[in-house]
């Protein structure tokens, strides 16, 4: 009543949003902990591990080198940290705040900020513990070369986006079947342990065995990936356009379905209590 009007410009809104945007994605960044840097090598120590556990599991295999020509570790990564930053993704989109989280009361707040902040902020961890990774073995361990390594970094953008856009529809989902939603969530993310393809060459599997797993986007970006890193590795069986399409369809869908939830906050999350 006794408030003055603001009357912004669209591009005083804009610049408000991003700002706004910027600090949620500073706020998410530091929310593993409160020190930047111990969140950021808390995250590097758990691609490490999984790291040292493929190895060994290679070794007693008696794998002592990659099935690729090429280096190992580097053909263990593609396969770790696509997945690691794909599964990511689907988690923290799924918890990003929502219209009932105490931060939708500070304007110009909202859900599309928060989504985008939380996204955002994963791949930058994940981009960051790479890329210290793949520096510190190539100065101290030995040298690496990356085939094409834009194509490389496009197919690690389009595992998070399409991580981004499965954590959509859990985050769509979560407000009606809460319970539903982190089962599938954790079947989803051990189903991918396998059905990703990070344990193998596309190209050495049967045809069964690639009909199999044919459905899973992160199957193709993975294979695409060794094909973007090594020079003699060109993926026969996948497609890079399939997960572009996969992931623009369920954003779309998770978008939706996240925007009727928010229109319908009252009625459903509150009815009963």
């Amino acid at each position: 009543m006794f408030q003055t009007p603001i009357h912004r410009t669209h591009g005083s809104s804009l610049l408000g949003m991003l700002e706004v945007t910027y600090h949620t994605i500073v706020r998410q960044a530091r929310s593993g902990h409160r020190n930047a840097v111990i969140a950021m090598v808390l995250n590097m120590v758990q691609g490490l591990t999984l790291i040292v556990a493929f190895l060994l599991f290679y070794q007693i295999l008696g794998l002592r080198s990659s099935p690729i020509r090429g280096d190992m570790l580097l053909y263990i990564m593609t396969g770790i940290f696509v997945y690691l930053t794909h599964v990511k993704s689907v988690a923290a989109v799924m918890g990003a705040a929502g219209p009932t989280s105490a931060m939708m009361l500070h304007r110009p707040m909202n859900t599309i900020i928060a989504i985008v902040a939380t996204a955002v902020s994963t791949f930058y961890q994940q981009f960051v513990t790479l890329m210290i990774i793949l520096l510190v073995y190539h100065i101290l361990l030995s040298p690496i070369t990356i085939h094409d390594p834009i194509a490389a970094l496009g197919f690690l953008i389009m595992a998070w986006f399409s991580g981004c856009a499965v954590g959509m529809i859990f985050l769509a989902l979560k407000p009606w079947f809460p319970k539903f939603t982190a089962i599938a969530k954790s079947i989803y993310v051990r189903v991918n342990m396998i059905a990703s393809g990070k344990l193998f060459v596309v190209n050495s599997l049967s045809a069964s065995m690639i009909n199999m797993f044919d459905w899973n986007p992160l199957f193709h970006i993975i294979d695409q990936m060794r094909g973007a890193v090594f020079l003699h590795y060109n993926p026969q069986f996948t497609s890079s356009d399939y997960p572009i399409y996969v992931a623009l369809v369920l954003i779309m869908i998770g978008l939706m379905g996240e925007f009727f939830g928010r229109q319908h906050v009252s009625l459903s999350w509150f009815a009963g209590r």
